[in-house]
């Protein structure tokens, strides 16, 4: 598998598959909304808006948010028809190219049993963990969604945490309960 990113400012030509995937790949309540990330990436250096490619098919998109040496994976998604190919791991390894030397982190769904999804919650978890990445055993609140933080190169601060979050929305966090619970 031959993954590339293609910077999505320069090429708007799968927006539209992205757009559609990320309506179905994330619940709602996971979601911001699609012009505030296409905006984010437009205008904010720190942001990364990339559409996935294995050669010349698009196969996803990933979208991260960088501060200081910390880079967040916020969204990764691979398109219905991709998955079980190892695109998602593949654009994880070479998100690791990209990122490297710096703390690249991801939310996972909070890992306990009383969620009726725990199974896939645990193998969302196992994918993560068989593409290089450690759970901190940090539990992150945005909104009203508990997070499990996993990262490579170690875990995030608290003030990290928000001091990213701040360079992305600006003033708007202040209106979003957002917190690391076990800093």
């Amino acid at each position: 598998m031959d993954i590339r990113f293609v910077d999505i400012k320069s090429d708007s030509t799968h927006l539209s598959d992205i757009k559609r995937l990320y309506n179905t790949a994330f619940p709602p309540a996971e979601r911001a909304p699609f012009r505030l990330l296409v905006r984010g990436a437009n205008k904010r250096r720190n942001v990364d808006f990339f559409a996935c490619m294995d050669g010349n098919e698009w196969v996803g998109m990933l979208y991260v948010v960088n501060h200081l040496d910390l880079s967040y994976i916020f969204y990764l998604a691979v398109d219905d028809r991709q998955r079980g190919r190892g695109c998602g791991t593949a654009i994880l390894k070479t998100a690791q190219e990209v990122y490297s030397g710096r703390r690249l982190f991801l939310a996972i769904e909070e890992i306990e049993e009383k969620y009726e999804n725990y199974s896939e919650r645990i193998k969302r978890l196992r994918f993560y963990e068989n593409a290089g990445f450690a759970r901190t055993e940090q539990k992150v609140q945005e909104a009203d969604v508990i997070y499990d933080l996993m990262s490579i190169n170690g875990p995030v601060k608290n003030k990290e945490y928000r001091d990213l979050i701040r360079s992305f929305v600006g003033f708007r966090m202040l209106f979003i309960p957002l917190k690391i619970l076990n800093d």
